[in-house]
C-alpha cells in the first residue's frame, strides 16, 4: 500500500438486503492489508454489520426513504469504516447497560448486543449522534504483526 488513503464512499438504500453487500465490502476491503487474519476480518465484519443494522432500524423508525452513506478508507495502519444515517439520533451513553452476554439473566433480552460488539470487535469506535442522524466510525489498526483475532 501507498501513504495516500484509498477511499470508497457509497450509499445503500436503508433496507435489510443490502446487508449482504456491505459485509462483502467490508471483507473486500481488508483483503486488500495481507496482514489481517480471516477472523480479524470476520470479526470486523460483524462489528460493520451491526452498524449498518442499527442505521437501517433508525430509518425504519424515522420513516426515512433516505440513502444510509458509508465510507470506507484504507491506510497503511487502519482499515474504517463510517456509518451515516438520517435517523433521530440517541445518546450512546443513555444506552441501557445489559448484563454480560455469558451472564445467564442476558437470556432474558433478545436484543442490544450492537454497540457491544462494535466495541469488542474494532480497536477504535466512536458515535457521533444528534437529531438528525448517526454516524458510527469503526476502525481496525493494521500491523505487520497483526494476528489477534
Amino acid at each position: 500500500m501507498t501513504s495516500d488513503p484509498a477511499r470508497f464512499d457509497f450509499e445503500i438504500p436503508a433496507r435489510p438486503e443490502y446487508l449482504s453487500l456491505v459485509r462483502s465490502l467490508v471483507v473486500e476491503a481488508a483483503e486488500m492489508d495481507s496482514t489481517l487474519s480471516r477472523e480479524r476480518i470476520e470479526d470486523f465484519k460483524v462489528a460493520v454489520s451491526e452498524a449498518t443494522t442499527n442505521a437501517i432500524e433508525a430509518h425504519a423508525r424515522a420513516c426515512r426513504d433516505d440513502s444510509i452513506h458509508i465510507r470506507c478508507t484504507l491506510t497503511d495502519d487502519r482499515l474504517e469504516f463510517h456509518i451515516t444515517d438520517r435517523g433521530f439520533g440517541f445518546y450512546p451513553e443513555q444506552v441501557q447497560v445489559l448484563p454480560e452476554p455469558d451472564d445467564p439473566s442476558r437470556l432474558n433480552f433478545e436484543r442490544g448486543l450492537g454497540i457491544y460488539l462494535m466495541r469488542v470487535l474494532s480497536d477504535d469506535v466512536e458515535i457521533q449522534s444528534g437529531p438528525d442522524g448517526t454516524e458510527v466510525s469503526l476502525a481496525i489498526h493494521l500491523t505487520s504483526n497483526n494476528s489477534d483475532g
